[in-house]
């Protein structure tokens, strides 16, 4: 009996433990969203150091900064327990940024939303950000419609706000050369006529009112 009233203590007090809290994710503040980002201290004539900022998350010991070059793709990480960070990165150039929350006590992690900026140069007018690439998501295998086609979707943003269109190129070979659209600033989706069982290559040039332009990059998809 008394080995039963033991074990039933010990499970009561396991029970009334607190469970590792899982991080939650961290509200970016600063570089606000597609902005032009102004305050950056000159390091070189090419860089300045950019303090980011972002609102504490509960349940987190560290956050973990990823800033991406969007015109390279080449990523800059640095670990901090502060919410401001101060980083290195190339003047008049489009980079998106996002924080991700740890804890030293579980492996779960949370990831901030992921915003884009330009980092002020000599420029007094931006290309728009390259389109960021929805649907469908590299390397996933879509169903066709009745229709026999696939709806490509994206989104896109500039710091002028004066985007004035898109050109979607698809092409069953690498790096795709077909146009097979051009649409207005307000439309982000397009229809594609697609044949079951092919992998297809697209990109989305954007393009501003000044005749600016970004280019998305190359995404690939298999139809079934």
């Amino acid at each position: 009996m008394k080995k039963v009233f033991g074990l039933l203590v010990v499970m009561l007090w396991a029970c009334g433990k607190d469970d590792p809290k899982i991080p939650e994710p961290a509200l970016l503040s600063f570089p606000a969203q597609n902005s032009e980002c102004t305050t950056g201290v000159e390091v070189s004539p090419t860089a300045s150091r950019v303090d980011f900022r972002w609102n504490a998350s509960k349940n987190t010991d560290v956050y973990q900064i990823e800033i991406k070059n969007l015109l390279t793709s080449s990523i800059q990480t640095a670990g901090t327990s502060s919410t401001t960070l101060g980083v290195t990165i190339a003047k008049g150039t489009p980079f998106s940024w996002k924080v991700i929350s740890l804890s030293n006590e579980v492996q779960e992690e949370a990831s901030s939303q992921t915003w884009l900026f330009y980092n002020a140069g000599s420029e007094t007018t931006y290309p728009p950000f390259p389109a960021q690439i929805l649907f469908p998501s590299s390397g996933a295998t879509v169903s066709r419609d009745g229709n026999g086609e696939i709806q490509l979707d994206w989104t896109a943003a500039d710091a002028d706000n004066d985007i004035s269109g898109y050109e979607v190129f698809l092409d069953a070979t690498d790096p795709p050369a077909t146009s097979v659209g051009t649409l207005a600033s307000g439309t982000t989706e397009l229809n594609v006529a697609a044949v079951a069982d092919t992998v297809y290559y697209w990109k989305v040039i954007t393009t501003d009112l000044e005749g600016n332009t970004s280019d998305s990059g190359i995404y690939s998809f298999k139809t079934q």
